[in-house]
């Protein structure tokens, strides 16, 4: 069993997705001076948040289409633990990519998907424990492949 990072970072679905598929080479954030994790270099774990609204999927699953990816169905994305590792190799105010936005960014390298674990996040980078598969969040109505009507019993084609 390989060494997971004990320190993760919380990134909501889909982009939690994207980063750990290697599409996504850097992870935006707000912070700002003296926060120390500006400071932070290294392996981390990547935690997938247990929220993920409607619009936030289908703004990132548009955006996702415009590079050139795929977005997995909404109930398909794991939510609620950690879903992949990477490495921080850089904390960054510019960067040419279309995956950056700013105002800092977090350059992720060597970054790929792990068997999911279930635990809760936290707010910035946090030392994650292994937590029980009921704190995984249940799968919204709206996350749920709809299924066709059926036809009424005794039409006629």
């Amino acid at each position: 069993m390989m060494l997971l990072p004990r320190l993760a970072l919380s990134v909501r679905q889909p982009w939690a997705h994207a980063l750990v598929m290697g599409w996504k080479p850097v992870e935006n954030r707000s912070w700002r001076a003296p926060n120390p994790a500006l400071k932070f270099r290294g392996p981390f774990a990547i935690h997938a948040s247990r929220g993920m609204t409607r619009h936030e999927y289908e703004d990132a699953a548009e955006f996702f289409d415009e590079m050139g990816f795929e977005c997995p169905a909404p109930g398909d994305l794991p939510r609620g633990g950690i879903v992949g590792v990477g490495v921080i190799v850089d904390i960054v105010k510019t960067f040419d990519s279309p995956w950056f936005f700013g105002p800092r960014g977090l350059v992720v390298a060597e970054a790929a998907p792990i068997e999911f674990i279930p635990c809760s996040g936290a707010l910035g980078f946090f030392e994650w424990e292994r937590g029980r598969t009921d704190e995984v969040p249940e799968t919204a109505r709206w996350m749920r492949p709809s299924t066709p009507p059926s036809s009424p019993q005794g039409s006629l084609l």
